[in-house]
């Protein structure tokens, strides 16, 4: 290296450098010695999980001798070859400086044809960074288009996304939550550049709050889609961290015992023209309930979107749709026990009887001491399994619960028997599962019955858990499939990763982790998975899944079914005229060899999350549907039997 020395009059010598020298060779001399670096894992090491992956893997492969559904296909993770780079960044509050809060449950993931092209393109949603905005090239294959989209929401901590024309412009908008620093809508101006609309749209808030899941529907059926908006609860505190996140509470898990501590979920009307106004008091829909997430059905048959709302800590409500002039709280009416800690929702037509059933997914009765200890030793179906009742009641008291008698504690299937009757139905369906976010739904089998994703895990500071697959075996019952799909394990086999970074002889010196340490310290995490989606993301005919991750990139998972056997399928796409131009709250029928298919077009695509997709309907053998009903919001029903495509997309619009 050639060093150049400033005039004699500007030196002071030590040997030949410069005092203005030294600084820059001490830095250089420093970067070239090796920096000490250990690894801290909490858990101990991947090799003592991969065993009971492998002996889960070999159960599953077994009972699968006796199964009657399909299962000869496979999934790939081919997210190197699909382009997409997007990395999931948890707040501080949820990694390096870990407390259990609300931050860890994570972001979604929405889907829309974003431009128009005919492919459907990806949203991811993250904390730290900003979310991006994958355009679909065909092929299986994505390029980044956030910047022009201008959508990344990069200066707050952003929770879901929910696509949606609110407008009936032929453009799917986007709506995005956050945590304590206020939501967005976007307008999509065309070809997928969007434009921040909120102030002008009326959605700002004076004090933005702790929001989740969002839910387009039209409740009085006018043709405008209406905005539901979950808000969770105060779970931090009004300091900021340095990663510029509000600082989470200590006590964020009983928040929901202090009445002060809640904040009211809102519904938002479309008066038109772009404009929306809170109408929660005047429709009697003022929820309170720590709520993650909710969705719509129309469980009375009478036309009208009914609103189903979780509750991350205690009861869950479904207010009944009074024919658009307002909401009743009919909960025990249709739904006198609910799951205690629920997160993922889902109404789909099981057994193919043409009745809506409703899954609910219950993340916190999985959460006492002594159940994590447990799983800590145990991948065994007997474990993974059960409902969570032991642990609750062994650990909580009936006032933590909120009397657990009136609450289910693990999953939930309501098996709808008519006339507004639900049966909860999980345990003898295999619908439980441990440590679940949200669920999703498709027929990724193509044989006319929807199965089930659920994702799973908590990551640091907590064991692996594995993502569920569950096959629908004919409406009879569901089985666990995710090593015979090769879902799990993960490619690679990776379960963990370092999660973070301290520097236990500079800034961090004081963190738990760094006492006592010099260097740097990478701290090892568990993977997991919060939300995912599933479409035809490379054109074949059948289902593939996209995830987003906690803490890490996406998974996609791209289904070889196709390749493997011959796919028979059917997409609808809906076009409403005198309804919401989305068609959100239609119903669809669609008849194929003797069988009756029926979806309820709520836009539902995962957790946290709504997307703007076609309907997927799988018909197993039967080559051509003979058949596509359709019930519009308007009221207006259509009977569509000629000009149905073989394996490929059916666009319906509604008459005027």
């Amino acid at each position: 290296m050639k060093i150049l020395r400033p005039a004699a009059k500007h030196q002071t010598r030590v040997g030949r450098l410069p005092l203005l020298v030294l600084p820059l060779l001490t830095a250089f001399l420093q970067a070239a010695e090796p920096v000490a670096r250990q690894t801290f894992n909490p858990l101990g090491t991947n090799s003592n999980v991969l065993p009971l992956l492998a002996a889960a893997e070999a159960r599953q492969r077994e009972a699968a001798r006796s199964w009657s559904v399909f299962h000869d296909f496979t999934f790939e993770d081919r997210v190197e070859a699909s382009g997409i780079r997007f990395q999931m960044h948890p707040v501080e509050d949820a990694s390096k400086n870990y407390k259990a809060v609300h931050y860890d449950h994570g972001t979604g993931l929405a889907v829309a044809d974003v431009d128009g092209d005919g492919l459907l393109d990806v949203y991811f949603v993250d904390q730290r960074g900003g979310n991006q905005l994958w355009r679909n090239l065909g092929a299986g294959r994505f390029e980044d288009i956030t910047s022009k989209a201008g959508v990344a929401v990069a200066d707050r901590v952003c929770v879901t996304a929910s696509f949606a024309d609110y407008d009936n412009d032929g453009h799917p908008d986007l709506f995005v939550t956050t945590v304590r620093m206020g939501n967005v809508l976007f307008h999509n101006e065309g070809n997928g550049v969007f434009r921040d609309v909120t102030a002008e749209s009326g959605l700002a808030v004076k004090q933005p709050r702790h929001s989740s899941g969002a839910v387009w529907f039209d409740f009085n059926n006018d043709g405008l889609l209406d905005l539901f908006v979950c808000n969770v609860g105060t779970y931090t505190r009004a300091e900021k961290g340095k990663d510029g996140s509000y600082l989470g509470r200590s006590d964020a898990f009983l928040g929901w015992m202090f009445p002060d501590r809640s904040e009211k979920s809102v519904l938002y009307q479309n008066k038109g023209g772009g404009k929306f106004e809170d109408v929660s008091k005047s429709m009697g829909l003022e929820h309170v309930g720590w709520s993650g997430d909710a969705t719509v059905c129309d469980v009375n048959g009478d036309g009208f979107p009914d609103l189903y709302v979780l509750s991350m800590s205690g009861r869950d409500r479904l207010y009944e749709n009074q024919a658009g002039k307002g909401f009743a709280d009919r909960s025990d009416r249709y739904f006198p026990k609910t799951p205690w800690g629920a997160m993922g929702v889902k109404f789909f037509d099981f057994n193919l009887d043409g009745e809506m059933d409703l899954l609910v997914t219950d993340m916190h009765s999985d959460m006492t001491s002594r159940q994590i200890q447990a799983g800590e030793r145990d991948f065994t179906p007997g474990f993974e399994k059960q409902k969570s009742d032991p642990w609750c009641s062994a650990e909580w008291s009936a006032v933590q619960v909120q009397a657990s008698t009136n609450n289910i504690l693990g999953n939930a299937f309501f098996k709808n028997t008519g006339q507004g009757k639900f049966v909860e139905s999980s345990s003898s369906l295999g619908l439980e599962s441990y440590w679940p976010w949200g669920v999703s739904v498709a027929d990724l089998n193509a044989d006319g019955y929807e199965d089930v994703i659920v994702t799973a895990g908590m990551g640091y500071p907590l064991r692996y858990a594995i993502n569920s697959v569950l096959l629908n075996e004919q409406g009879r019952r569901f089985v666990d499939s995710e090593f015979v799909l090769g879902v799990e394990p993960r490619a690679g086999k990776r379960t963990e990763k370092v999660f973070f970074t301290l520097d236990a002889s500079g800034e961090d010196r004081r963190h738990p982790i760094a006492r006592g340490k010099t260097g740097l310290i990478d701290v090892i995490g568990t993977l997991s998975s919060r939300s995912s989606v599933a479409f035809d993301v490379d054109g074949d005919g059948d289902l593939d899944v996209i995830t987003n991750e906690w803490n890490d990139r996406p998974q996609v998972l791209i289904s070889n079914l196709a390749q493997r056997h011959p796919v028979h399928c059917l997409q609808v796409k809906l076009v409403g005229t005198k309804s919401n131009r989305d068609a959100l709250g239609a119903r669809v029928r669609v008849v194929a060899g003797g069988k009756s298919y029926a979806r309820f077009n709520d836009g539902k695509s995962g957790y946290l999350s709504q997307s703007a997709m076609p309907l997927y309907f799988g018909l197993n053998d039967v080559t051509r549907a003979e058949r596509v009903e359709v019930q519009w919001p308007s009221g207006t029903r259509q009977t569509i039997t000629e000009g149905i495509p073989v394996n490929g997309l059916l666009v319906v619009t509604e008459p005027r």
